[in-house]
């Protein structure tokens, strides 16, 4: 654990929660807090207790089931209620009893947030403040204060602001973060009135930021620069509204790009990880274009690019991926020049720079995608594309769908072909035509290739390309495989183009089933360069 000199605080299972959609059991968030604790945050606010039950049960649990090695939790609430006493308040009784060893409050900074939502005068909120944080630290839990909404409170009334923060710090709070809550700060602004805050409170600072214009990271940078030691985003950006301050790209930005070790040493090469694996448990798709952690954060795609690439990867790159855990990616694409297909066929085992097979793979390349081929998704396509590897030949297929009396749609597919030597011919049923020839196609093959069982279709995208119009367009179909190890490259995508769309996509799930053959080592018994 780093010294306590600056902190970084993880709201993930509070404040980004409340992300529209997003809805976390007790055991999400028990395995969200595990795995922030890898990344090496120094405190996670683990929720509300005493206001959301699942919050009371996951202190209630974190007792026993959560030991962490870097990582403080801490508890958030509000402070007692108007006319209130603290210890008899059941909502900071909820804070004390929570086990918790930090609790956050959260208080009104903007006077017209106190008479119109509080409903009650200045002098009370203070007094409100002074006296919760007093108990609390009196019963030996450390307490930080958000001063909600201070960045509007202080254009409201600078003065009351200000006098927050003073009784905040003088009753006994360790920490004051100055919250953007409605996210409407810019970078210039927010760093005047940090700077402004400081030097008129004294106090240590932190900084609480959504991004309502965008810049919830940039305000956190720039509070960082105008003195704060306590930064507080979530994971991913998750959060209400537009999210709030990811704090991969805050922490990334601090240790990269200011030098400040902000992390324990050896966490920042975990975020990449850490960050799919939370999505995973949120269900919420990742972000691919994430920075710093996105699949495709350091995928290059012009030729340009890929030329410069090829001589040295940080002429198009900021950093090196494998920093935060991530790869550089070269897509293949119309785009793509010699350089990005030698790259591409490098990182996937073959040598292409022999005099004219750059080349030619990159006019194939070419000439498909102007016909609505995609590479750049397809890599399993991409491999296959020097030369055509046959193990089965096809002599025909159909699909027939028949709606019966009950109502029910099942299709059948019939395959035929040869393979070893072997005339085969399968019949499959599936609720789709695409799922029917799936399953014909492998019933055909499993008998000669057992490994084929299992593969799976683990997704099935459909796109009417450009240009194309109603029933008679052009369809593209993307297949994902898997082939049920759960491996890291264990998956693999094909693609198919067709004004068919069953014809598009029985040649991705041909194309499929190749490349799960290569891949569990059997040598093809026929190769058709005309492809």
């Amino acid at each position: 654990m780093l010294d306590d000199s600056f902190h970084v605080y993880d709201t993930t299972l509070r404040d980004g929660a409340q992300q529209e959609g997003l809805s976390l059991t007790v055991a999400d968030k028990l395995a969200i807090a595990r795995r922030l604790d890898e990344f090496g945050v120094g405190f996670i606010e683990g929720g509300w207790p005493g206001a959301i039950p699942k919050d009371t049960g996951f202190f209630r649990r974190a007792r026993t089931e959560l030991q962490l090695a870097h990582a403080t939790l801490a508890a958030f609430g509000s402070t007692r209620r108007p006319g209130a006493v603290a210890a008899d308040d059941p909502q900071v009784v909820a804070l004390r009893e929570s086990g918790a060893p930090v609790v956050t409050l959260v208080a009104k900074s903007h006077d017209r947030h106190v008479t119109a939502a509080l409903r009650t005068t200045l002098a009370e909120n203070l007094a409100m403040i002074a006296e919760t944080v007093r108990h609390l630290a009196a019963e030996g839990q450390r307490v930080f204060l958000d001063a909600e909404h201070f960045f509007d409170g202080y254009r409201s009334n600078p003065a009351y602001a200000l006098e927050v923060v003073r009784v905040a710090a003088e009753s006994g709070a360790e920490v004051v973060a100055l919250c953007d809550t409605n996210g409407g700060m810019l970078p210039p602004e927010l760093g005047e009135v940090v700077t402004a805050v400081a030097a008129a409170t004294g106090m240590r600072l932190g900084i609480h930021c959504h991004d309502d214009t965008a810049c919830a990271v940039a305000n956190t940078l720039t509070a960082v620069e105008a003195g704060v030691t306590h930064v507080q985003g979530t994971a991913n950006g998750y959060g209400e509204r537009a999210g709030n301050a990811n704090l991969f790209s805050v922490v990334a930005g601090l240790q990269l790009k200011r030098g400040r070790e902000v992390l324990p040493p050896g966490c920042l090469g975990e975020m990449s990880r850490v960050a799919h694996a939370i999505s995973e448990v949120t269900n919420v798709t990742p972000n691919t274009h994430q920075p710093y952690v996105g699949f495709s954060a350091f995928a290059h795609k012009a030729g340009l690019h890929a030329s410069a690439v090829k001589v040295d990867p940080m002429l198009y790159q900021h950093i090196d991926p494998g920093v935060v855990g991530n790869d550089m990616r070269m897509l293949v694409s119309d785009m793509a020049g010699r350089a990005s297909v030698e790259i591409r066929g490098r990182q996937l085992g073959y040598d292409l720079s022999a005099a004219g097979s750059a080349g030619r793979v990159v006019e194939r390349v070419k000439d498909l995608e102007a016909r609505g081929y995609t590479f750049e998704a397809a890599d399993a396509s991409f491999e296959l594309l020097g030369e055509r590897l046959r193990h089965f030949q096809v002599e025909s297929w159909r699909v027939i769908v028949e709606r019966r009396a009950d109502g029910a749609v099942v299709s059948e597919a019939t395959v035929k072909l040869a393979a070893k030597g072997e005339r085969i011919v399968a019949t499959g049923e599936g609720n789709g035509p695409v799922n029917a020839l799936d399953n014909a196609l492998r019933l055909a093959l499993e008998r000669l290739y057992p490994e084929l069982a299992m593969l799976e279709l683990a997704d099935y995208k459909v796109r009417i390309l450009e240009n194309s119009h109603g029933t008679g367009a052009v369809t593209r179909v993307l297949i994902e495989s898997e082939d049920g190890t759960g491996a890291p490259d264990g998956t693999w995508s094909t693609v198919g183009v067709d004004e068919n769309i069953i014809a598009a996509s029985w040649h991705a799930l041909e194309e499929a089933v190749t490349y799960a053959l290569l891949r569990a080592g059997y040598q093809p018994t026929e190769r058709d360069t005309e492809g």
